[in-house]
């Protein structure tokens, strides 16, 4: 079966853009998630050790980014369902809400590595949120593709496996559809299309809400 993963083409300005590096303050950040969420335990040392990675990975290669973010995550978080954990049956958490309960599913896995990746100025064409059919465990499930170029099959950041690995060597996965900040796009054999707008990711939108609450600034589309 073959696998039809987007290529890294066609941008649409609706989602999160001008991430600036100087403009996460975690002396305001890790505050106002105890006051949002109450006391932090355990997450606080997941919080610091966050914002140490940021720190150290700055002006690194992407390719050293991509493995220890994806790394962390995979190490922080215990994959937890939401409605476990959330008591709904569908629920995206920020990073600083999932690095809290130090746990989330594989949305949370993604959504985290995607908002760490863009912070630290990886380019949001190179980066795509993927919903996939995971087909071994026959469930839907979420990860992040990297394109290194526009035209190039992915490296997928998974929760499911340790490695990162290329999509060609993924053929447990089916992309169902994919977005990132400024885009929604379905798979097909003749290219990349286009469905809908920001309207269309409710959740995302929640997402941001939620992150600027906590304290991160970003402008929102």
């Amino acid at each position: 079966m073959k696998r039809i993963w987007l290529s890294g083409l066609g941008l649409l300005v609706w989602g999160w853009a001008g991430l600036a590096l100087a403009d996460w303050n975690f002396a305001r950040i890790i505050p106002s998630a105890e006051r949002l969420y109450g006391p932090l335990g355990e997450g606080r040392q997941r919080l610091e050790g966050w914002q140490e990675l940021l720190g150290e990975l700055v002006g690194q290669t992407e390719a050293a980014q991509l493995q220890a973010v994806n790394s962390f995550f995979n190490q922080q978080l215990a994959f937890a369902d939401d409605h476990w954990l959330w008591g709904q049956a569908d629920y995206w958490a920020t990073p600083v809400e999932a690095l809290h309960q130090g746990a989330g599913d594989c949305e949370d896995f993604a959504l985290a590595k995607y908002i760490s990746l863009r912070y630290l100025g990886v380019p949001s064409e190179k980066l795509r949120i993927t919903y996939v059919k995971a087909l071994k465990l026959s469930q839907a499930h979420m990860v992040l593709a990297y394109y290194p170029s526009p035209q190039a099959l992915p490296l997928v950041l998974d929760n499911l496996e340790v490695e990162i690995l290329p999509a060609e060597q993924r053929d447990d996965l089916l992309p169902v559809y994919a977005f990132n900040g400024e885009g929604l796009w379905f798979p097909g054999e003749s290219g990349n299309r286009r469905v809908g707008d920001s309207k269309r990711l409710s959740r995302w939108q929640d997402l941001l809400r939620k992150m600027a609450a906590e304290g991160f600034p970003g402008e929102l589309h």
